[in-house]
């Protein structure tokens, strides 16, 4: 049969027009019958024009859906739009059926050219749309509630939760009357839900009898729809089926009215067979705005082409639907194997029997739901009773891999590239770091060449905006040479890298070039200090003299001590990573000693006369700031107080002197008093009975309940383990109980919220030994009495048989048993070896 028999088949007369749902198998495998039955001599497809000159990469090894074509503006990369394509999108097989077959393919929607522009247009004039101005855009036309049954390649913005390319949700104000053509065909069918719907109508059909049909039947349906709701509020579908009027009469004209066929959405074929003038379909076009737009297939996955992502591509179970395409018999029984297999990974045990039992329930039920065949639904059901045992913790694992998948796409190197693409590629492929969908863990050791240069690329790239990689707690180690990452790689990191492309053509170039500019304006001193720290992390040698001569006129102009003391925590972690990366940190030293020094000399005039929320705040700042002076204490030779790089080596006496200070003045708030006794006490600084005594000043009757209650707060409060501190010495558990016991009841409903917070912020069973301590009162512990120390649980003395237990474990820690050359074990002290142990 060909096209022009064909054609008849499909509202009679004229071109061949094949309204399809975007990313529907069923839709997919109608599309391949259709054009093997009517043979046209060239196939149109909704879709950007410029990308006629990739269809040819279609064929190419290398190329394995989903991918996208990516549009994106020349002289403003980040506005961008996708069209995402996967194996069973029709649109696909109607490309890699033209290329078989040696026929022209062509894209006939409205060119990228204008959407990129319209959209600018109504998001960069109207100042409104997403928030940095990129394209609201959304595949199928149609966000979340507007999944269409004929669907609409829509480029599809890279920014997740974005609605339509060329119509922005939030600020059309036609978004309450779209009509959703999918959910409108399904109620009238009886059906509650859409997707149902579709798969008993279309997917579960067969491809036998009149390949037409399905067409046929689904072009009188949107004919319906249209006649009743117009554009349905897609008012712009009117701009782009004029244009596709437009390339259809000039293929007509080329090839013959009968020789052309046409993929598109089903709710653009009433309005591409309806008779319209030239002129009026040129007036429509009249005056569309432009912008240079450049374009490329990228890898895309089936995550992102899943609705949950926010890229409203128009299905929820891509890996159902590829499953779908790709079983060519028993898909229920292939399905509910694969799941199988799933949680056998998982160890989950599910036998062969599991498998027969899930087949028979999902036909059950399918039977008496009335379904042709089972559905997604059904097995999903069916697994979760027989498989999952009724939980649906194992049911998510499924649904995530399975239903959903992580299948990344790949493209070719021939595809077009900027430059600071194919370099990150060459990289990726000389690091062996291939990008993935599928999260996964990275653990680095620095030692090792490799490892450092895949910590410098992840690095270099985060600088760049792109967030390949995200930083992980390691795992087992705390030392500077370890590192861990997370790393996922999303479509939209394309778009990234095209918009850091021009701040270089090599990621190295780009990352310095980014680094500098992103130091100049930079709002505030601690942005600059962790600009610092990135720059050393990166490796970005050629950077970080503009960094650190910018951080150096910051910080030489800022007098605000918070400023100060927020920049020197970044600032100090970066004079580690001389010893590990090799890293020249002199310059950094000098800038750190300055920044302390000035820090010391401030803080206490700015702890003054403060309110609750500002004390909150210092105290934060105070915490910061002794957490760093511990790292530069490191750095300075301890032995001789030898100055190295830069720094004074009495920097932690200084910082001491400065906690004294703030522990004793009147006029510091009483959370920040308390927290200085405390780092002094941790210190060494401050003997316990110093400690004791302040407190017991601070709680005595001529305190203000609140002044006290704060003063607690800061000694004992949040992530400082003052609980059991409190559990382990008996006096200044009993000062806090006489103190609260104290408390008038009018100032004690004041109080109260205070020490809730400072309390609740212990684990539940520190909060259960010290009920259990204050309910039996002081000096009534166990153990106390006896205890010359003052400790429950501790003698005053060694208990030298206790200790002789733990020795052969000591001596094989520290590596003293067997032959030792140089130490002689009869000279060990047992007692001295416990104590140095401990």
């Amino acid at each position: 049969m060909t096209a022009q028999e064909g054609r008849g088949r499909t509202s009679g007369g004229g071109p061949l027009l094949l309204g399809v749902r975007h990313h529907g198998p069923g839709s997919a495998r109608a599309v391949r019958a259709a054009l093997d039955a009517a043979r046209p001599r060239v196939v149109l497809i909704e879709g950007p024009p410029e990308a006629d000159a990739l269809v040819p990469l279609a064929a190419e090894e290398g190329m394995r859906p989903p991918v996208a074509l990516l549009a994106h503006a020349v002289d403003e990369p980040g506005r961008s739009a996708f069209w995402p394509l996967a194996e069973f999108s029709p649109e696909w097989i109607a490309i890699r059926w033209a290329l078989h077959h040696g026929v022209p393919a062509r894209f006939i929607d409205l060119p990228a050219t204008h959407t990129l522009a319209w959209e600018k247009e109504e998001t960069g004039a109207a100042g409104e749309g997403s928030p940095d101005g990129r394209a609201e855009g959304g595949a199928d036309g149609s966000d979340e509630d507007e999944e269409t049954a004929e669907g609409s390649p829509e480029p599809v913005s890279p920014e997740p939760a974005s609605p339509e390319a060329m119509s922005s949700e939030s600020v059309s104000s036609e978004a309450s009357i779209r009509v959703d053509p999918l959910a409108a065909l399904a109620e009238a069918a009886g059906y509650d839900d859409p997707e149902r719907w579709w798969e008993d109508v279309v997917e579960h059909r067969g491809t036998g009898g009149d390949v037409f049909a399905p067409f046929t039947a689904l072009e009188e349906a949107m004919s319906a729809l249209r006649e009743a709701y117009g554009s349905g509020g897609h008012d712009r579908d009117l701009v782009r089926e004029a244009y596709m009027r437009l390339q259809l009469r000039a293929a007509q004209k080329e090839f013959g009215d009968g020789e052309v066929a046409v993929v598109c959405g089903a709710w653009h074929v009433p309005a591409l067979r309806e008779r319209r003038t030239v002129a009026a379909d040129r007036a429509l076009l009249k005056g569309l705005p432009k912008v240079k737009a450049d374009m490329t297939w990228v890898p895309w996955t089936h995550r992102r082409l899943a609705r949950a992502s926010g890229y409203g591509a128009g299905i929820d179970s891509p890996g159902w639907y590829g499953h779908l395409f790709g079983a060519p018999d028993r898909p229920v029984e292939r399905w509910l194997t694969k799941v199988a297999g799933l949680l056998r990974e998982e160890d989950r045990i599910v036998s062969s029997a599991h498998v027969i039992e899930a087949v028979r329930l999902a036909e059950t039920l399918a039977a008496m739901r009335g379904r042709p065949l089972p559905g997604l639904t059904e097995t999903t059901d069916a697994v979760r009773a027989v498989m999952c045992e009724g939980s649906d913790v194992p049911l998510s694992l499924v649904h995530d891999r399975l239903v959903v998948g992580d299948v990344l796409g790949e493209v070719p190197e021939a595809a077009p590239a900027v430059p600071l693409q194919r370099d990150l590629a060459r990289q990726q492929r000389r690091l062996r770091l291939k990008p993935e969908a599928l999260e996964r863990e990275l653990e680095l050791d620095l030692r090792k060449e490799n490892d450092t240069e895949r910590s410098r690329l992840l690095h270099r790239l985060r600088l760049l905006g792109v967030e390949w990689g995200e930083p992980a707690v390691t795992r087992g180690s705390t030392g500077t040479f370890r590192e861990a990452w997370r790393l996922r790689w999303e479509p939209e990191l394309s778009v990234r890298i095209a918009e850091a492309g021009v701040w270089g053509t090599t990621v190295l170039a780009a990352a310095t070039a980014k680094a500098e500019a992103d130091a100049l304006a930079a709002p505030s001193l601690a942005d600059i200090t962790g600009l610092a720290e990135r720059c050393l992390l990166a490796e970005l040698p050629d950077a970080l003299p503009v960094v650190m001569r910018v951080l150096a006129d910051r910080a030489a102009l800022d007098a605000d001590v918070g400023h100060l003391a927020q920049a020197l925590p970044a600032l100090v972690r970066t004079l580690r990573y001389g010893d590990v990366r090799a890293t020249d940190t002199r310059a950094l030293a000098g800038v750190a000693a300055g920044l302390a020094e000035r820090v010391f000399v401030g803080l206490p005039p700015a702890c003054a006369a403060l309110d609750a929320e500002a004390a909150q705040e210092l105290r934060g700042h105070v915490d910061a700031v002794h957490g760093a002076v511990g790292l530069l204490g490191d750095a300075v030779t301890a032995e001789r107080g030898d100055i190295r790089h830069g720094l004074p080596g009495d920097i932690r006496g200084r910082w001491h002197s400065v906690l004294r200070v703030l522990s004793a003045r009147d006029t510091v708030p009483g959370v920040i008093r308390g927290r200085s006794v405390r780092l002094l006490l941790d210190e060494g600084e401050l003997a316990q009975d110093e400690a004791a005594r302040l407190m017991g000043l601070v709680l005595s009757p001529g305190t203000a309940p609140a002044d006290a209650a704060a003063w607690i707060e800061g000694f004992v409060g949040g992530g400082s383990g003052g609980g059991m501190l409190l559990v382990h010495d008996e006096r200044l558990l009993g000062l806090v109980d006489a103190w609260l016991t104290g408390v008038p009841g009018d100032a004690f409903t004041d109080v109260l919220p205070l020490l809730r917070r400072t309390f609740s912020a212990y684990e539940p069973g520190v909060r259960r030994t010290l009920g259990e301590l204050v309910r039996r009162g002081p000096g009534a512990r166990v153990g106390a009495a006896v205890s010359g120390a003052g400790i429950p649980g501790f003698a005053a003395d060694l208990d030298d048989a206790r200790a002789d237990a733990v020795l052969p474990v000591l001596r094989l820690l520290l590596g003293l048993d067997g032959d030792q050359e140089h130490v002689d074990e009869n000279d060990i002290d047992d007692k001295n070896l416990v104590g140095v142990a401990g």
